[in-house]
């Protein structure tokens, strides 16, 4: 079964997934990133600049099968159509479809109001099909 797990107060979500992606990869992680096209298109820009000493490699889930196959971070704006990596970090709205796949689920969640709403919904998905949830406040961290 999947484990999932809630990242809460994420003061940028796409900052946050940059570091969050890094660390992944270090640790020789793979991971697919899915959410809305504007916020991944976003992410890619960011994945290039958000450090002067690291480099976070990734594709787009159009890319060719080989570059796909090299890359341990994919981003698709469907999860159905990406390549099956160990962990799925939704930086979108809804439940991915096809999140089962995977072995980890990381929901990114900000402080935002409307944001938090949305993943109560989603939480609320998961709890009812029986998924145990690891929540982290990164609020609380700092």
């Amino acid at each position: 079964m999947t484990e999932i797990a809630f990242h809460f107060n994420a003061p940028d979500k796409l900052a946050y997934a940059c570091r969050l992606l890094r660390k992944a990869v270090a640790a020789g992680a793979r991971a697919v990133v899915t959410g809305p096209d504007h916020a991944l298109a976003r992410l890619d820009q960011q994945l290039w600049t958000f450090s002067a000493l690291d480099f976070v490699p990734h594709c787009m889930a159009d890319s060719p099968a080989r570059v796909l196959q090299a890359t341990p971070v994919v981003l698709a704006v469907d999860a159905l159509q990406a390549p099956l990596h160990p962990v799925l970090v939704n930086l979108g709205d809804l439940v991915p479809a096809g999140f089962e796949r995977f072995e980890r689920l990381i929901e990114v969640v900000s402080g935002d109001a409307d944001d938090r709403a949305l993943a109560r919904e989603r939480w609320r998905h998961y709890a009812a099909r029986g998924y145990a949830i690891v929540r982290h406040d990164l609020e609380l961290k700092e």
